[in-house]
Formats: structure tokens, sequence, C-alpha cells
């Protein structure tokens, strides 16, 4: 029998990247003072390792090939890959998920349920083993998630959003102002709206019990193919109450926001990958062709 062919991909703790590689004085001044700022940094890295060593630990016993990666952003299956394992948070798996094609399943490791939710994350420390087993031989429930397409201007900026995009001003602190338009299946515009607001959040359902719901959006079910808009905090004019400021895009179809400001941006899946916008562009998303398989996890997000 042919060996599992595995990817890992680890987070970089808090601790390793500004206390280790960045020795930061701030950082250390506090953790001197034991401040209540930086308490929970080593426990959780302390954590972290002895998750890592127990993922290595059970890749040997199931005699799995794996190859390690470190930085999650930049991380992309290349050749054959049995199953992409993630040892972190949310985080760490929402990075990693935009390198990962349709099919490749995907076994989310919290490495410190203490400190983190792990929402998306089918395993957790001290049951590595039993999970990794399950996923190796496809015992492991799974659910299909449907991604994201965010376009620019027609051009492609993200064909893997998992969670959700954020559109708005450049400075949390100014007006959105832009046009809000959603698109049918045949192209043509079924609504739309000139509106100012702190910005928009889009997203699949996956996504739907993070900002969306904080929003004042609704919680989807995870296999939902739907695409969500939540408008924030939106500026209603006296006498002219705003339409469109929550909604589903269905299958096939598409929400288009035209930029009425200089300086926008279209945040994906986080603060680390923004695109700049300004007046006049077009920021379009739809549902992607390329969905995810997540594993540990069941169609209502239930472990």
């Amino acid at each position: 029998m042919s060996r599992a062919r595995v990817a890992v991909v680890l987070k970089r703790s808090s601790w390793r990247k500004w206390v280790e590689e960045d020795s930061d004085a701030r950082i250390a001044s506090l953790i001197d003072a034991a401040d209540e700022t930086v308490l929970h940094m080593l426990p959780g890295h302390n954590d972290h390792l002895e998750t890592i060593d127990e993922v290595r630990r059970a890749l040997a016993t199931l005699r799995a090939d794996a190859v390690w990666y470190d930085r999650p952003h930049e991380f992309r299956v290349e050749g054959p890959c049995d199953l992409v394992v993630t040892v972190g948070g949310d985080g760490t798996l929402l990075a990693a998920s935009h390198g990962i094609p349709p099919g490749v399943p995907l076994l989310g490791v919290n490495s410190a349920p203490t400190h983190s939710v792990g929402f998306f994350c089918g395993a957790k420390k001290g049951e590595v083993t039993e999970a990794l087993r399950a996923a190796l031989e496809g015992l492991l429930r799974r659910v299909e998630l449907t991604r994201m397409r965010v376009e620019l201007n027609g051009a492609p900026l993200h064909n893997r959003v998992l969670n959700e995009a954020l559109f708005c001003h450049v400075s949390p602190a100014a007006t959105s102002r832009y046009i809000l338009r959603l698109v049918g299946c045949d192209d043509r515009i079924v609504d739309e709206e000139a509106q100012k607001s702190s910005g928009v959040w889009i997203g699949p359902a996956a996504g739907s019990t993070a900002a969306q719901r904080s929003a004042g959006g609704k919680i989807l079910a995870l296999s939902s193919e739907q695409i969500q808009y939540v408008v924030r905090e939106p500026y209603h004019v006296t006498g002219h109450e705003l339409r469109m400021t929550w909604g589903l895009v269905e299958k096939g179809g598409a929400l288009a926001l035209r930029s009425k400001m200089r300086r926008a941006s279209v945040f994906l899946d986080g603060g680390p990958v923004a695109h700049e916008v300004t007046i006049g562009d077009v920021v379009r998303m739809h549902r992607s062709d390329e969905t995810l398989v997540v594993l540990g996890l069941t169609q209502d997000g239930r472990r």
C-alpha cells in the first residue's frame, strides 16, 4: 500500500514572531511586568509546540509522508496530496485554504483550544492521532464549503475566499460611498442602490457565523451555496430608508459594488490580503467554482 502524502501547515505563534524572532522590546517589557495583555502568549505557544509534536508522532505512527510548512499565507498545494493538515486556529486554516484546490481535503487541528475558538478545526490537541487515522482512512465526516470569487474591473483578485470580503474606505473612521448592485445569472441588474455606510461584508456560508453575523446577518447552513451581504452601519437620510442593507445572492448571481471613493480597499479573509480600489472601480463577488472539503465538521457546523 502506498504511503499517504500529507502537507502540514503550521501557525507561527505570537511568542515565536514577537519574542523569539523580532526580540520586540515593548513585548519583552510587558512580559517582564506580567502584563495582562501578554499573559496568554507563552501558555498558548507551549500548547502549540506540544500539539506540533503530537501531530509529528501521529503521522509517524500512521506511516504518512509529510511535508511541513510554517508560512500559511504562502502555502500552495504542489503535486499529489492526500490531505492538508493545519496546526493552529481558524486564522491558520483560512490562510492555508487559499492554496488548496478543489478535492484535496483539509483537517484543521486547534493547537491551543484554551485560547482559540477553532470553529473550522475538526480536531484539537489531545485528539490528533484518532482524527488523523480517520481522515486518512476516509472515515471522518466532511462538508463541502462554497468559496467566493472576487473580481476588480473584470479581472480576478481571488477565487478561494472562504470567510468574507470587507469593502470599505481605506480609513475605518471615514464614510464608505458606493453603488450596490444585485446582478442576475443573465448578467442583468436586478436591483441597485447608492449607499453611505461603514462598508459592506460579503461572504459565503462558512463566514456567516463570524463578521456577517456580528453585523446583523443570518447564520447559513454550511452546505449553502448562497452568498450573503450585510451593510455595516448604514447611513439613513431622513425620510429615505435604505432598502438593500442585507440580502442573499443566489447561485449564478453576483453582487457588484461600484466605488464612489478615491481611496477604498477590499479585504479578503482578514487583514493580510487587501487590494486597493478607487473611484469608478467595480468589485464583483459571486460563487466560486472551487469548493473546499473540510473534515471533522457537519453541515450545521458541529463536530
